[in-house]
């Protein structure tokens, strides 16, 4: 997990600070989350990917990603100045970033409100039609 080192490693490499989870590295760069391994990536940040296996037919568990601390707090400076070359729909620093993360929160709120709004007039012509089953003779 985060918070154990690789097998194998000397004694003094288990004494180094936890890795950094998604959360934490979001606050610290300039970027949208769903972007982050990717930006680490090209900013030559060590990444622990936990979880993802397969199950088959259900999908696949969710992954999560953590990020060696070292190369996060290296790395910050060069991304925040625009030194890692990162598509500005990336980041949360340009007009592009900000549009496709107020258009994606904003989509997933309507289509959760959708779907509440759905199962709300299901349910009304549900008891609706046994009221009415009910009160005929």
């Amino acid at each position: 997990m985060a918070h154990t080192p690789d097998p194998g490693t000397s004694k003094s490499a288990h004494e180094e600070e936890p890795w950094l989870s998604s959360d934490e590295v979001a606050r610290l760069w300039p970027v949208r989350k769903l972007w982050l391994p990717g930006v680490a990536y090209r900013a030559d940040v060590r990444v622990r990917r936990v979880g993802g296996e397969s199950r088959g037919t259900w999908g696949a568990e969710p992954t999560f990603h953590y990020f060696h601390p070292g190369d996060v707090h290296r790395a910050a400076p060069a991304i925040a100045e625009g030194s890692v070359d990162i598509p500005s729909d990336w980041r949360t620093d340009t007009p592009d970033g900000r549009r496709a993360e107020f258009w994606g929160v904003l989509s997933a709120r309507v289509a959760v409100t959708l779907f509440i709004a759905v199962l709300l007039c299901g349910l009304c012509l549900i008891l609706g039609a046994g009221i009415f089953l009910l009160t005929v003779d």
